[in-house]
């Protein structure tokens, strides 16, 4: 039986961390700890289903599945999550959106949320539906596509 060599693996690129002074991952003009920040660390609720949206897009990019959780509506939130360690999200486009105000209990949110997996450009698209529980602005589920 012969022996292979070892081949050095080239480790996979690592997508900047997050810092309070980096622009905010939703894309929204204002820093991290301005802007989703707050949400994340339980300091302040997303005023309007769009702002929860954005918010909960920043917790997978900085792998916040606390705050996911949290913000998931108790009727179709899983038990946990694992995020793909290996899935870099680069952006948010916000197709649309109805509803969702502070004068709402229903919202939806349409987007498509860029990530590179792999070091593979990719997207996903989703329409969401948010409700208000309790107060708060929960993600409900996405609609079916059309």
């Amino acid at each position: 039986m012969s022996k292979q060599k070892n081949k050095p693996r080239r480790p996979a690129p690592v997508a900047p961390a997050v810092t309070p002074a980096s622009p905010c991952p939703c894309g929204r003009a204002e820093a991290y700890r301005d802007c989703c920040a707050p949400f994340h660390q339980g300091r302040a609720t997303a005023p309007t289903a769009e702002r929860l949206m954005r918010s909960r897009y920043s917790a997978f990019a900085v792998g916040d599945t606390g705050y996911l959780l949290r913000t998931w509506h108790p009727t179709t939130r899983p038990t946990g999550l694992d995020l793909e360690p290996a899935q870099h999200w680069t952006g948010l486009d916000i197709l649309g959106a109805t509803g969702g105000s502070t004068f709402h209990t229903e919202g939806t949110v349409e987007f498509r949320a860029h990530y590179s997996l792999h070091g593979q450009a990719d997207s996903q698209y989703e329409h969401s539906r948010f409700v208000r529980e309790d107060g708060q602005w929960v993600y409900l589920d996405a609609l079916p596509s059309a």
